[in-house]
């Protein structure tokens, strides 16, 4: 069910205004959601997705993120990363059921046990784990909080907006992140909550606000749905830290730690060269450390009754990160996102996966 769409605006504060945008999911336990449930007992969850054969994964629709082709498939950077859990599971990219949230549902759809894992561009935060009752994996993708204006504005630096009518999107920590920068610059907002994307261009569209706000990322999704993406710009600053991470429910440690361990394979693969066009020349490697990450090795990557062999597979079936990053986010998309951030930790960036070993 879509929650009511709520407009907030008036020259108030943003802090009074999100108290009642129904962001509750970000501002502490969830009023009239109950203490989160213990959780499946450990080795539930994956014994429940081989006998459906299927993973189910919680998603956001958004371009590069998850968007559905001319043939009706799901693609994208989420996309992807649930892709690579079915085949550490299932040995198979399509035994995914991907089902679609917006950011004020995908944790009642994870905590009720509607889907196994949420990949839909949450950021990590200690409420989410502490009050909510959720586990995070890995950061897989490094973003935070910016501004999309018209370039009409003539606005440099998100100081500058002081006054400014600025879309928000309900149920995120966007909202809380807004308010925080206006006390510290001592400058007000008119804030209007809105439900997603569409809605964030649909008000900018029309005159609803003059700003946008959300995760960098998003904003490269927002503002390819503009008729005149040209004419707007993201602004460089960064009013926060969004440390984007897979989401499982408490109760389950082996879930959790299979998909921690999909979660890295990715930027592994990637530190030690091996891409999907060359993952099976690497089979024949002497190098040890290639050898135990490709399951060549007895007793490495054999856990929780997978195939040994699991983590070749991810990369032959959906690539190393960069890949990833690449096709569905890099500089030949529509997104035009650089690495940054993102990058490898041998390349400056926070990329790092623990040993397989």
């Amino acid at each position: 069910m879509i929650p009511v769409r709520l407009w907030c605006a008036g020259l108030i504060g943003l802090a009074a205004c999100s108290s009642g945008s129904g962001s509750e999911a970000d501002t502490g336990a969830a009023r009239g959601v109950s203490a989160p449930a213990a959780g499946a007992a450990s080795g539930a969850t994956l014994r429940a997705v081989r006998s459906r054969g299927a993973v189910k994964c919680g998603i956001s629709q958004a371009t590069g993120f998850a968007t559905p082709n001319d043939a009706g498939e799901w693609q994208g950077f989420d996309v992807d990363f649930c892709r690579a859990i079915a085949v550490a599971v299932l040995n198979d990219p399509t035994k995914v059921e991907l089902v679609p949230y917006t950011q004020s549902q995908r944790f009642s759809g994870l905590q009720s046990g509607e889907v196994d894992v949420l990949v839909n561009g949450t950021s990590l935060t200690i409420s989410r784990t502490m009050q909510r009752g959720f586990h995070f994996g890995p950061v897989y993708l490094y973003d935070g909080q910016a501004f999309l204006v018209p370039k009409a504005l003539n606005v440099a630096k998100a100081s500058g907006l002081d006054g400014a009518t600025v879309c928000v999107q309900q149920g995120t920590t966007t909202e809380l992140n807004l308010a925080d920068f206006a006390r510290r610059n001592n400058i007000t907002f008119r804030p209007v909550v809105i439900e997603d994307h569409r809605g964030a261009v649909a008000a900018l569209a029309g005159g609803r606000c003059d700003v946008i706000t959300q995760d960098g990322a998003g904003l490269a999704t927002t503002r390819t749905m503009l008729r005149n993406p040209d004419d707007y710009v993201v602004l460089p600053d960064r009013i926060s830290k969004e440390p984007i991470a897979p989401v499982v429910r408490y109760g389950d440690d082996q879930w959790l730690e299979l998909v921690n361990w999909v979660f890295r394979v990715p930027v592994q693969a990637e530190e030690l060269g091996i891409t999907q066009a060359t993952v099976a020349q690497h089979l024949t490697s002497t190098d040890p450390s290639v050898r135990r990450f490709l399951g060549l090795e007895a007793g490495i990557t054999d856990g929780f009754g997978l195939d040994a062999r699991w983590t070749s597979r991810v990369i032959e079936r959906v690539g190393n990160y960069g890949e990833i990053f690449d096709r569905n986010l890099g500089p030949k998309t529509p997104l035009a996102m650089t690495r940054g951030l993102n990058a490898l930790w041998t390349d400056g960036g926070l990329m790092y996966a623990p040993p397989f070993r």
